[in-house]
């Protein structure tokens, strides 16, 4: 019996000594995936179509400064790229619920800083402007109030500043779903102003034949940054350190620029 109970004893201290190390192992490998480099793989980009920052090709390929930066950045650091495109609001969404890897091109907004963690550095610069047919005679120096007549459409999840968030109350704000049918909205007169970006808008124009028809007002409504958005989750922390330090040897090399200038896009 006193043997029976020693060799007991002993494989549950051995049991108990291998239990320890494999949880100690356990640990170190959670830690390594938390904060360590992250482990190459494929990642997964998603955006919607914003005119020579994210396109998608008649091919099915994509183009535009934001997925040429994310290949040239995922080479460096050994992973692939998927790239796939959706209306904005679900590109988001899928962002924010960990769905993705990297949303490219969201401005930022104190909602949104809620949900995506950003890239420490912005990619891109638009002005975000207000459209209207050159017969309006609208005239706007930058007080919401005396818009407050005015029926204006803007994009749906679109951030326009935050001046432009605290005056909405006071506006008449609908809504549209893509670029093209907030200029139609306008050249009906169901609405008198459209917020957008001169980027997006100026294509649609001279596509509908519009150009010399509708232009925006001179004030801008504000300078508005892109960036790359992450998901707020601790596992994507080691890939968006990794990407930013990647980041800003492209923008300090000078080759941020340089694309910029191939896309024609202003960067900061």
């Amino acid at each position: 019996m006193r043997r029976i109970t020693v060799e007991g004893t002993m494989r549950g201290k051995r049991f108990r000594h291998l239990f320890h190390i494999a949880a100690v192992l356990l640990l170190a490998l959670v830690l390594l995936l938390l904060s360590g480099p992250a482990g190459a793989r494929e990642l997964l980009v998603v955006g919607a179509h914003f005119e020579r920052v994210f396109e998608r090709t008649p091919e099915g390929g994509f183009t535009g400064l934001g997925p040429e930066i994310v290949r040239i950045l995922a080479t460096q650091l050994g992973h692939t790229v998927r790239f796939e495109i959706y209306p904005w609001a679900r590109a988001q969404a899928i962002l924010s619920q960990g769905k993705a890897d990297i949303l490219v091109g969201p401005y930022k907004s104190f909602e949104r800083v809620q949900r995506m963690a950003f890239s420490r550095r912005p990619f891109y610069q638009d002005q975000m402007v207000f459209y209207a047919l050159n017969t309006s005679g609208i005239v706007w120096h930058g007080d919401f109030a005396t818009l407050a007549d005015h029926r204006i459409v803007i994009m749906n999840g679109w951030a326009y500043g935050e001046q432009f968030e605290q005056a909405r109350p006071m506006l008449k704000v609908s809504v549209a779903n893509s670029v093209e049918s907030g200029v139609k909205m306008v050249e009906a007169q169901h609405v008198a102003l459209f917020a957008s970006n001169r980027r997006n808008t100026e294509p649609v124009l001279a596509k509908l034949g519009l150009t010399g028809q509708m232009a925006p007002l001179a004030h801008v409504i504000q300078v508005q940054d892109g960036y790359f958005a992450f998901p707020k989750r601790q596992l994507h922390e080691a890939l968006r350190r990794e990407f930013d330090q990647a980041f800003t040897g492209l923008v300090e090399s000078g080759e941020l620029k340089r694309l910029g200038q191939r896309f024609d896009v202003s960067v900061p």
